[in-house]
């Protein structure tokens, strides 16, 4: 599964699989069914031509299907630099031992959310979680306690603010989660491979030739991957509203 999420493995493997059916189609033609009448020529031309135009479209969908989930990771990163922001600066409203607590617990978690952001390794990204998760318990308890002895509206301002951070986290992850369904990535493989065999199945002068069209739809789905991966892709969303954000949480 692993490998299914890398782009560089989708890459690989679409690319080989076009060029085996751009090959395929040729050898189809070769061998078995070549195009010898005109009106069958112009009929194939017209069915290759809408077929690649299908395939034009899925690829600028997917795309820009992975560009809107890539710009929602972005604004929930910078949402959770603001919350966390928000809780820090709110902890004034509680008493000094439980501001001063509460303040700890946010550098901290700071801290893990921007290793959540960098870590690639499924099994430091479940450590990362785990911890997190402690320090969302330890946060949410301190607060409680002090709205319990304190019910007041300036207490409840920053109970409102640990929540606000605690819901930030929950919506990044969901946006993390929000990828592009399996089921159109086999369309546009499909649709893919089947624009390369009626490549291979037309006329041309060089098998050359046919290597163009799969290397560049691989390198198209390959950005798409990449920009559809938050971990193994190379472009990645970078913590840096988050890492500011921890600075300016250290004391001076």
């Amino acid at each position: 599964m692993q490998r299914l999420d890398s782009p560089f493995f989708v890459f690989a493997a679409i690319l080989i699989v076009q060029w085996l059916a751009a090959y395929a189609g040729d050898a189809f033609r070769r061998k078995v069914r070549p195009l010898r009448k005109e009106g069958e020529r112009q009929d194939f031309d017209i069915v290759r031509t809408a077929s690649l135009t299908l395939l034009g479209l899925i690829i600028g969908f997917s795309f820009a299907m992975a560009v809107s989930r890539y710009d929602q990771r972005k604004d929930f990163e910078e949402a959770e630099a603001n919350a966390i922001g928000t809780g820090y600066l709110r902890a004034d409203l509680l008493p000094a031992d439980d501001a001063s607590l509460v303040r700890q617990l946010l550098t901290k978690y700071c801290n893990e959310r921007i290793e959540y952001y960098l870590a690639r390794d499924e099994v430091r990204v479940g450590q990362i979680d785990a911890d997190t998760g402690k320090l969302q318990v330890e946060l949410w308890r301190v607060v409680v306690r002090v709205a319990a002895a304190q019910p007041t509206p300036i207490i409840g301002l920053a109970v409102s603010a640990i929540n606000d951070v605690l819901g930030a986290q929950g919506r990044t992850q969901a946006a993390w989660w929000n990828r592009i369904p399996f089921t159109a990535w086999m369309l546009m493989a499909l649709i893919a491979i089947a624009c390369n065999l009626l490549l291979g199945y037309g006329e041309h002068r060089t098998t050359a030739f046919l290597l163009i069209l799969p290397l560049v739809v691989s390198i198209s789905i390959f950005l798409i991957a990449d920009i559809d991966s938050p971990r193994t892709g190379i472009i990645r969303v970078q913590p840096h509203n988050l890492a500011t954000q921890c600075l300016s949480m250290k004391p001076s």
